[in-house]
């Protein structure tokens, strides 16, 4: 096998939850430009449809459904659909995730649980239904995203950085218990993105310029910047790659709390 061939989709099906917006429609995009069919699949319909036919103008193969993560019987029914479509189910990449910015203190128990639910239960809800179809097939790349906060966190972050550092832990194990049966199971860890979840803070010029600041690229990341380490794991170039996180943060958890000392 050539490299070029390692890091092909060619043949494969890919779902990619979350792919209405954002780092989803990015890594939707990659898969196919690598050769994948996609099943663009989004809590909005018409976003998701909208970045199918968006892969679709460019000579990709693609379709799109509407798809909530909290309703796991729903995953389940829109996986298995997909597999008795295509025939496979070969990569998952599961991208949704939202924050409630404030003090741990001041969190509402609908705010915890609108936090801990999507991002974890949606989270282990994919795990489970693609998992279930991957291990009977004895093949196929389960991808989570976590965060930069899963290692490091700030005042207003304790519920999101709970569950980005649950899904690393979630992600391992899940690879330990999947991987005797051919399935890989990994996560990216995304630093400061430009994408509509982080939307406000780049409304704010200070606060935009102090998160560049403290990654060493001196720049927020983009969505399309995510889609490579996404598509490396979904690929044959990954095979031996599994229970990991792939930090894709600028060298943000590298020298967090910098400080460099004056010469001489």
């Amino acid at each position: 096998m050539t490299m070029t061939e390692m890091f092909s989709l060619e043949g494969r099906t890919a779902a990619v939850v979350g792919s209405g917006s954002g780092i989803g429609e990015a890594v939707a995009i990659g898969c196919a430009e690598a050769g994948a069919y996609v099943s663009c699949l989004d809590i909005d319909a018409d976003a998701a449809a909208r970045t199918a036919t968006t892969i679709r103008a460019a000579g990709g193969e693609a379709d799109s459904g509407r798809l909530d993560i909290l309703d796991g019987a729903a995953v389940t029914g829109a996986f298995k659909d997909i597999t008795a479509v295509r025939g496979s189910l070969d990569v998952v990449a599961c991208t949704p995730g939202v924050n409630v910015r404030k003090p741990l203190l001041d969190y509402t128990d609908e705010e915890i649980d609108r936090v801990l639910g999507l991002n974890l239960k949606g989270g282990a809800h994919v795990i489970q239904s693609a998992g279930r179809i991957m291990s009977a097939q004895g093949s196929g790349s389960i991808i989570l995203f976590s965060s930069i906060r899963s290692v490091v966190v700030e005042p207003g972050q304790s519920m999101y950085a709970a569950t980005k550092a649950g899904i690393v832990q979630m992600v391992r194990a899940a690879a330990a218990e999947l991987g005797p049966r051919g399935v890989r199971v990994n996560a990216v860890a995304p630093g400061v993105i430009d994408t509509p979840l982080t939307a406000p803070i780049k409304d704010d010029p200070d606060w935009y310029g102090a998160y560049a600041a403290r990654n060493i690229l001196n720049r927020w990341g983009s969505a399309a910047e995510m889609a490579g380490p996404t598509v490396f794991l979904a690929s044959d170039a990954a095979s031996y790659v599994t229970g990991t996180v792939l930090f894709a943060d600028g060298g943000w958890t590298a020298i967090d709390g910098r400080y460099t000392p004056p010469s001489g």
